[in-house]
């Protein structure tokens, strides 16, 4: 086995996807032996060796070849060879460069990388070609290690998941992959290159722009963006019973809306998205999608969690999961699938404060008040069974959270409660709108004004997992913090895609519309030119706004609150 044969059998597929355009191949092909070269330089490994490289770290080519010209040289030369445009090379090589840097590693195992590489420059040398000797170390155009050279001892050298090929198309499977990632790539750097003062994020991860020596604008990682994921889960009889996703872009989320929809059919309207440049534009699944979706599909009452790199799944059923983990892991080679480990409440708890500091502490100057809700939603406060009262652990940060809540002279934010389905929908209807009351309770208690938070209870209505299990149910009990603005009272976002996850605004869940912020008749006795004021009818009181009989069995008396 070659190294090329072997990039080619891993990067590529991951890169390319569906794409097997002949062209991009062989380019990605020639890029492998240049990249090789490159990291078998001992100075330029040095740069980068103690680092952690993230799989979908796109700065990393930049790293690499810190000579903007080298960088431009590369991109033109192989576009030209491979008539492929000079843009989408430079995207493909960019995506592709961490992903090859981490199976060259595996590959070296415990020998260091320059040595594994110099040792078996025979392997891959003559991919190289000519014009590349301004962007590799000297000698590695001339003479290579002698045919044979061992590989690592501590590297398997069985094949991998996808068919080797014959001799000279192993490359050309390379490209198609390749050429969707460096495309992704592109796309996110000119994204972030538009915008003259990018935001800080509420995440404990955060992006800057920088611009290189021959004025185009990159994107330059500070630590890295947060990968896009999707979560899902599914009901009985193949339902999708919840879709959450985090994605960099509306490309993005198109491209899993339409895999959603072929899959599950108008039901992908469940599916809600915080469309963030917080989040990644790329998704190493999203080509694969066609074939995982179908697969959770066919399992009642499980979840799916796609994040980066890595699927994790679970399911009341041992059984079917340890079958639903073996066949994605068929479907989606490239990617790591597990299964989910025991709930560990406390870590999970204690996990969760430690990265909503670290988003507080990312937030900067002037934060937009999104970037405030969705920091102040990581904590996660685990009420007592059946109780309203902040637990002491959560105290703590809430402090903090009112501190950034009264510095922050335009942020309004709503909290919402949401539960389990494990009691009755009216009881956790009230449970839930408890809760949300009690942080609000605390928060003004800390100094922050009341006028700029208001509350809401969603009961089970909004899950985010499946309620079958024990990791699923801790996951839906949970207090959010979105942005109380004119298109979250009103409704008026993309259906099936909400901003930083803006509230449902009837006011009244027993009628037949969702319409109750505006003026309608829908309800007996209303007046068709003001709005529904029955405020709750599942209350033990009738807090209209004005009489009417919407609540007949509370009476028409209006309450004094």
């Amino acid at each position: 086995m070659d190294i090329i044969g072997h990039l080619t059998r891993t990067v590529s597929p991951a890169v390319l996807g569906d794409d097997q355009s002949p062209a991009k191949k062989s380019l990605l092909e020639q890029f492998y032996a240049i990249f090789a070269a490159r990291l078998a330089d001992k100075d330029t490994y040095g740069r980068f060796a103690n680092e952690n490289i993230a799989r979908d770290d796109q700065s990393f080519y930049d790293r690499v070849w810190t000579d903007g010209s080298h960088r431009d040289s590369i991109s033109r030369e192989l576009a030209g060879a491979h008539n492929v445009d000079a843009t989408a090379a430079r995207g493909l090589v960019a995506m592709a460069a961490p992903l090859a840097y981490h199976e060259i590693k595996n590959l070296a195992g415990t020998t260091p990388v320059p040595q594994f590489l110099s040792d078996n420059s025979a392997d891959y040398q003559h991919h190289i070609p000519a014009w590349a000797s301004a962007v590799v170390p000297a000698g590695m155009l001339g003479a290579g290690a002698a045919a044979g050279t061992r590989i690592s001892d501590t590297t398997s050298m069985a094949p991998l998941q996808h068919k080797e090929e014959e001799s000279g198309s192993f490359m050309k499977a390379l490209l198609p992959i390749i050429g969707l990632i460096i495309l992704g790539a592109l796309a996110w750097a000119l994204l972030r290159g538009c915008q003259d003062n990018p935001e800080p994020v509420a995440t404990p991860v955060v992006t800057e722009q920088s611009v290189e020596d021959d004025g185009q604008a990159v994107a330059a990682v500070a630590t890295s963006v947060e990968p896009a994921s999707i979560r899902i889960a599914t009901g009985e009889a193949n339902t999708l019973y919840a879709c959450r996703m985090n994605v960099g872009d509306e490309t993005l989320q198109t491209t899993i809306m339409n895999a959603m929809s072929s899959t599950f059919g108008n039901e992908a309207d469940k599916c809600r998205a915080d469309v963030d440049d917080n989040f990644s534009t790329d998704m190493l699944a999203a080509a694969q999608l066609a074939s995982i979706l179908p697969i959770i599909k066919s399992v009642p009452n499980a979840s799916m969690i796609i994040k980066g790199d890595e699927i994790v799944v679970n399911s009341a059923d041992a059984d079917v999961l340890d079958k639903l983990v073996s066949d994605l892991q068929a479907a989606a080679p490239a990617l790591s699938i597990k299964a989910e480990g025991p709930l560990d409440l406390q870590s999970e708890i204690d996990d969760s404060l430690v990265a909503a500091d670290a988003a507080v502490d990312n937030l900067g100057e002037n934060p937009d008040p999104r970037d405030v809700a969705r920091a102040l939603s990581i904590q996660v406060i685990n009420f007592e069974l059946d109780k309203a009262m902040i637990p002491e652990v959560n105290k703590p940060f809430l402090d903090r959270a009112a501190n950034v809540v009264q510095e922050v002279p335009n942020v309004e934010l709503v909290i919402i409660g949401h539960t389990d389905n494990q009691a009755s929908d009216a009881y956790n209807m009230e449970l839930s709108r408890d809760r949300a009351e009690a942080v609000k309770e605390y928060l003004v208690s800390k100094g922050v004004d009341a006028s700029k938070l208001t509350t809401k209870g969603m009961g089970e209505s909004d899950p985010i997992a499946d309620n079958s299990t024990e990791q699923g149910r801790f996951r839906n009990r949970r207090i959010e913090f979105v942005v109380n603005d004119e298109a979250t009272l009103n409704g008026t976002g993309t259906s099936g895609t909400i901003t930083n996850d803006a509230i449902d605004p009837d006011l009244n869940p027993l009628d037949s519309n969702n319409d109750d912020m505006t003026v309608d008749g829908d309800d007996n006795g209303v007046d068709a030119t003001v709005p529904d004021p029955d405020l709750n009818p599942l209350d033990n009181n009738n807090d209209d706004v004005l009489p009417d009989g919407d609540d007949p069995t509370q009476g028409t008396v209006l309450d004094p609150q």
